[in-house]
């Protein structure tokens, strides 16, 4: 893809860490990325939500959508312009969800903290011995995967989704500020993607 002339130097340089992180596997051109934009995408959020933990847990959210799908990004338009497109429009549609919810007006959350749906987390009467087997392998092969994270990150990951401590609670234990904590699990989730994908890449070579 050519570097449409109308970009600014800017964008420009977004454009080339977004190359990198895709043709490199750089992993400090998405740190670089998201040291660049966190800050205004988090007050973007927190004036569309009004809500401080809200608008946290969506930028890192945007941040993960976008560079999930970094591949679809083409220099057209500013990257900030998508990333801002995507954290929006993931914005909306949680505020649309959350007044879905309040409307319903449950006596029961209908997901726990990690997004877990309450049928995931209730006895397994209902399961088919078949299910329960799929359910194990998936959990062995997410804790194989997690083994091979560096200790720091597999720490994190243990700590949030295997102790289910909250973000408080790691950063009191890791004497680490809470966006650092989020930050750097969004990176340890970002890891165990790309290793779950060479992993399916060489599988399909052999």
């Amino acid at each position: 893809m050519e570097v449409a002339c109308r970009l600014t130097e800017k964008a420009r340089r977004d454009y080339k860490l977004v190359k990198a992180a895709l043709e490199k596997g750089e992993q400090s051109a998405y740190a670089e990325l998201m040291n660049f934009y966190r800050d205004s995408l988090y007050f973007m959020m927190l004036k569309m939500t009004n809500n401080p933990q809200d608008a946290d847990d969506l930028t890192i959210e945007a941040f993960g959508k976008a560079f999930k799908n970094l591949r679809q990004y083409t220099p057209d338009y500013a990257f900030s312009t998508w990333l801002f497109k995507i954290a929006s429009n993931n914005c909306i549609d949680f505020m649309r969800k959350r007044r879905m919810n309040e409307t319903i007006s449950l006596n029961i959350d209908e997901q726990n903290e990690r997004g877990e749906e309450f049928i995931d987390i209730i006895p397994a009467t209902g399961r088919t011995p078949e299910q329960d087997i799929i359910r194990q392998q998936k959990i062995e092969t997410l804790r194989e995967l997690v083994n091979r994270l560096k200790p720091h990150y597999r720490k994190l990951i243990e700590m949030r989704y295997y102790e289910e401590l909250s973000y408080e609670e790691i950063s009191k234990s890791m004497d680490l500020p809470i966006g650092t904590v989020k930050a750097q699990l969004f990176r340890a989730r970002e890891f165990l993607y790309h290793i779950l994908k060479r992993d399916q890449e060489r599988f399909r070579e052999e």
